[in-house]
């Protein structure tokens, strides 16, 4: 199974998916559990460790910096005939480390196991969206890494409350034992069932200096400038529904989580529908469809919030739905133009760097605005406005690419 021909057998065209897709997707579920539980175990984890949410806040910092900074670092240095060996050694990283940080006596301990633990889910991804694409038929890769972002988001969206309501009843550890078992599953299953990744060709493979050559390529510079605008649009807003709920709420109480909901499900949704999308559209054309529909939402949330709090529903669901599709096209293009040269995982590494940058940028971004404007309206607008800046760089790449 050594080779690319029983490699590529596994997964013959007008197929179901192979099961290695789903077992990655499972892993991605435990990914999105654990990106985002830690915010709502931290009242817990403060007073379980004596420190300040401020403090139990850096537990957040400290796993996604590994993600974001440290990924594609390993990445970069991981041999290109140990990309099965890789990606399996990346769960388990993963998995121990969110089970030290249950058992962790102290709480610096726990934040270096959070910071291991955001490593071992950054480089994870990174190999399994191109894995899940190698094992799948040419006709379903669009598809394949559908299914990864759908297990994201899953994680994101049904993982996360499931986890802190186990945590409400049997204590924090809880949950992060909870993604430790999810993500021990997909490990047990990939290595039985994860063939052979077979290497790339090129001699850039085998050298760092080369495969950090990728960072010269100008098309590679505009796909991941257009995955940071859409982060800094779609996942800064994300940190700013509660305000604009509440200004569109004219004092009135409302509960986020319905809201929070409707996003969540969109990206479910958007996720798995996006995948066959992909399989028969060009990526670029879709990259373009997706920052429309994300800057139509956007713009739409503060015209449908001045007609009442519930209509924001709609976009909110859509925004979620094209935010989370939109890295399956933007994946594939990297994919497409880097995987001969050997570096295809570090490009999707990077592009996962750039989305936690982008998010980051959103979120101060976003809170600088609203000291300074105070109104949630305005900032809906800038969102929408960054996602068209992301929609005329992709056209401007677009006819690039045609001319």
């Amino acid at each position: 199974m050594s080779d690319s021909s029983s490699f590529r057998a596994a997964a013959p065209a007008g197929t179901a998916l192979p099961a290695t897709v789903h077992l990655i997707a499972m892993g991605a579920f435990a990914l999105g559990m654990a990106s985002y539980v830690t915010a709502g175990l931290m009242p817990m984890i403060a007073g379980a460790f004596s420190v300040s949410l401020a403090m139990a806040a850096q537990l957040v910092t400290a796993f996604t910096l590994a993600y974001g900074l440290g990924s594609p670092l390993v990445v970069a240095l991981l041999p290109a005939r140990a990309q099965r060996s890789g990606l399996l050694a990346a769960l388990a990283v993963f998995v121990l480390a969110n089970g030290a940080s249950a058992l962790a006596p102290g709480f610096t301990s726990l934040l270096a196991w959070r910071a291991m633990a955001g490593i071992g889910a950054g480089v994870y991804l990174a190999l399994g969206i191109a894995a899940a694409a190698g094992v799948s038929a040419p006709s379903q890769r669009g598809k394949a890494i559908g299914a990864i972002m759908g297990g994201m988001a899953g994680g994101t969206v049904l993982g996360v409350p499931l986890s802190l309501l186990l945590a409400q009843q049997l204590g924090w550890t809880a949950a992060l034992w909870l993604v430790a078992i999810l993500g021990a599953l997909a490990l047990a299953g990939l290595l039985w069932k994860l063939p052979v990744l077979p290497a790339p060709s090129s001699a850039s493979a085998t050298s760092l200096r080369r495969k950090l050559a990728l960072l010269a390529d100008g098309q590679v510079l505009r796909i991941l400038l257009v995955s940071l605008l859409a982060a800094i649009a779609s996942l800064g807003m994300y940190t700013f529904v509660a305000p604009l709920l509440a200004w569109s709420a004219h004092g009135e109480a409302l509960s986020v989580t319905p809201f929070l909901w409707a996003w969540g499900v969109g990206g479910i949704a958007g996720s798995i529908l996006v995948g066959p999308l992909a399989d028969k559209l060009a990526a670029p054309t879709l990259t373009m469809c997706l920052l429309l529909a994300l800057a139509l939402a956007l713009g739409a949330l503060p015209l449908a919030a001045g007609w009442s709090t519930w209509l924001t529903l709609a976009p909110i669901a859509l925004w979620g739905a094209a935010g989370w599709a939109l890295q399956v096209p933007q994946n594939q293009q990297l994919l497409a133009v880097r995987t001969a040269r050997g570096d295809g995982n570090l490009a999707i590494a990077l592009n996962e760097s750039a989305l936690y940058l982008g998010s980051a940028i959103g979120a101060a971004a976003g809170g600088a605005l609203l000291l300074l404007d105070g109104s949630a309206r305005t900032l809906a607008a800038a969102a929408a406005a960054v996602a068209v800046l992301a929609a005329l760089l992709q056209l401007a790449q677009w006819r690039s690419d045609a001319a």
